[in-house]
């Protein structure tokens, strides 16, 4: 199971909402007696996702390449070029998991959509291939169709996604 430690603002609401997991659930998995007393640095076991550090690929965004670097056991297997968020809609930084898939999600998203932990975050295809390599999302990671196509056939639900400025 996936453990995420909970970071300074966050709630179990918050919480249950970045992993889309069931509020109820997210309570029981964690036998908590209380849920307004929770603490920075607290560990939780999110239901249903797996351990992102038992999975053979990771994720590494760099932001200010634009680039999307997929490896396998630490070992590159292919960077992919991205457009990521710009200015009032930046793409987050941080530590987050795959943690659904959605072929064909219609607009602007092209033809695959993989949500992160973080609510309305994701990786995503586009409509608009001029885009790649700029900073004109809402925060979202834009690539190729056929370049997302191919990272989502290749990883698995709870693969690590880190992005960096």
């Amino acid at each position: 199971m996936h453990q995420h430690i909970i970071g300074p603002g966050e709630t179990l609401w918050t919480i249950s909402e970045d992993y889309r997991v069931p509020f109820e659930a997210l309570i029981q998995a964690n036998q908590i007696t209380n849920p307004n007393v929770i603490y920075v640095g607290q560990p939780l076991t999110i239901p249903g996702l797996p351990d992102p550090r038992n999975q053979p690929y990771s994720i590494l965004v760099s932001l200010s390449k634009k680039t999307l670097t997929l490896l396998r056991n630490q070992i590159i297997v292919k960077v992919y070029p991205i457009a990521v968020g710009r200015m009032l809609h930046q793409t987050p930084i941080g530590e987050f998991i795959i943690i659904n898939k959605a072929p064909n999600p219609g607009g602007p998203y092209g033809t695959m959509w993989m949500s992160l932990s973080k609510k309305h975050y994701g990786i995503h295809g586009t409509n608009n291939p001029s885009s790649i390599g700029k900073e004109v999302s809402r925060g979202c990671i834009r690539m190729y169709n056929r370049d997302v196509e191919e990272l989502a056939r290749t990883i698995p639900i709870g693969t690590l996604v880190r992005i960096r400025p």
